[in-house]
């Protein structure tokens, strides 16, 4: 199905454009749409696959000048990180005198959280859910 994209201004960046869409599809493709946006290289974007039964979430992360960034996501967002990405990292930062700090921000993404921040709230004219806790 052809998608329309409205583009707001981007105050986070003046002189650029922001677009938001909320999509369904079929679990898994999240990595093509992170992967066709991939090849827009000057693009800033961030594609959340949210948790369904079977299924973990993912996030895909791009900034022009960090690269990508993926993640396998909780039901609540949080960032998960297997257990041998640890253990490699708390025996690089001994083997090699890497700070474990860093190297932990780097396995959750925090340097593309950082970057990204700025872009992810609503710009001028830009459409603001608002949302509602019921019950």
């Amino acid at each position: 199905m052809p998608v329309k994209l409205d583009w707001d201004n981007q105050p986070a960046a003046p002189g650029t454009q922001r677009a938001e869409l909320n999509w369904q599809g079929v679990p898994g493709f999240s990595a093509a749409v992170a992967s066709a946006l991939n090849g827009w290289q000057r693009l800033r974007f961030e594609v959340t696959e949210e948790a369904t039964p079977g299924c973990d979430g993912v996030r895909y992360s791009y900034t022009p000048t960090l690269g990508v960034f993926t993640a396998v996501t909780s039901a609540s967002g949080e960032v998960l990180v297997p257990e041998t990405r640890l253990r490699n990292a708390m025996e690089r930062a001994a083997a090699e005198g890497i700070d474990l700090a860093e190297e932990l921000d780097r396995l959750t993404g925090r340097v593309w959280d950082e970057e990204l921040e700025p872009f992810r709230y609503a710009g001028d004219g830009a459409p603001v859910r608002w949302l509602h806790a019921a019950g």
